[in-house]
């Protein structure tokens, strides 16, 4: 009997993207909805429902844990690629700006927290970082100890606003793009850097097997998807899971 069994060929840039897309959805779900329903008086009274609903919670987060560092690996990927950094650059504003109130209200406790800034800004300044990396080592190979000052202007940026995973995100992208040339120290060197937070740096299996594809035209659905889940996240917690007749 012949073995018609299709070879494994790795994952595709767009499946990747989908993995931290679905893992981000259940971690925020976790961050509102869930924890919105812990609060619940029917939960809250009943000391298994907050066991149950508490085991829930916990593992929601540890399952959003994978989404950031799959998607400082695509930023990177997107930065080796794109045709115009510029561009690249200008878009990651926009939708900073565009999804900050809908973090605010998802994730924060009213439309407007100036102390604390979506990821975007993170995915924003890694980016900067990269540019200022690529500006000052691609003339010269040797000053490649000076890629130090861009990233730690771009740590100090993402401390001082407070950007979601703040300095600690810029520097997982920086050191995503300086392991650039081995995917496999690529990834040890993305899972240490992101170690202190577990489990984390499990997202490095499927980046470990990604195959350079691109895979399915998904360009702006992390966009427009970022601020309508927390939209409609912001709408269940606040009016649907109240309303509960639990």
């Amino acid at each position: 009997m012949m073995d018609h069994a299709v070879p494994f060929r790795g994952i595709s840039g767009s499946t990747l993207k989908l993995i931290a897309i679905i893992t981000m959805f259940i971690d925020h779900t976790g961050a509102t909805v869930i924890s919105a329903l812990q609060r619940h008086p029917a939960i809250a009274s009943n000391p298994e429902l907050r066991v149950l609903w508490q085991h829930i919670y916990d593992v929601s987060r540890d399952i959003g844990r994978l989404a950031f560092p799959i998607f400082c690996f695509l930023l990177v990927e997107g930065f080796l690629h794109t045709r115009d950094v510029r561009k690249y650059a200008c878009r990651l504003f926009l939708f900073a700006l565009i999804s900050e109130i809908p973090f605010d209200l998802a994730l924060k406790t009213g439309w407007y927290d100036p102390d604390k800034q979506n990821v975007y800004f993170t995915l924003l300044i890694g980016l900067l970082v990269l540019m200022g990396i690529r500006l000052i080592t691609d003339n010269d190979s040797r000053n490649l100890f000076l890629a130090i000052i861009p990233i730690a202007i771009g740590m100090y940026i993402a401390l001082k606003i407070d950007t979601d995973y703040n300095y600690k995100g810029v520097f997982l992208i920086a050191i995503l793009y300086m392991m650039r040339n081995s995917r496999l120290y690529q990834c040890i060197g993305g899972a240490a850097a992101i170690s202190w937070e577990l489990p984390a740096p499990l997202a490095f299996i499927p980046v470990y097997l990604y195959n350079g594809k691109r895979g399915l035209q998904l360009k702006y659905v992390f966009y427009w998807f970022y601020p309508a889940h927390l939209i409609l996240l912001y709408i269940l917690k606040t009016f649907v899971v109240p309303a509960l007749p639990l």
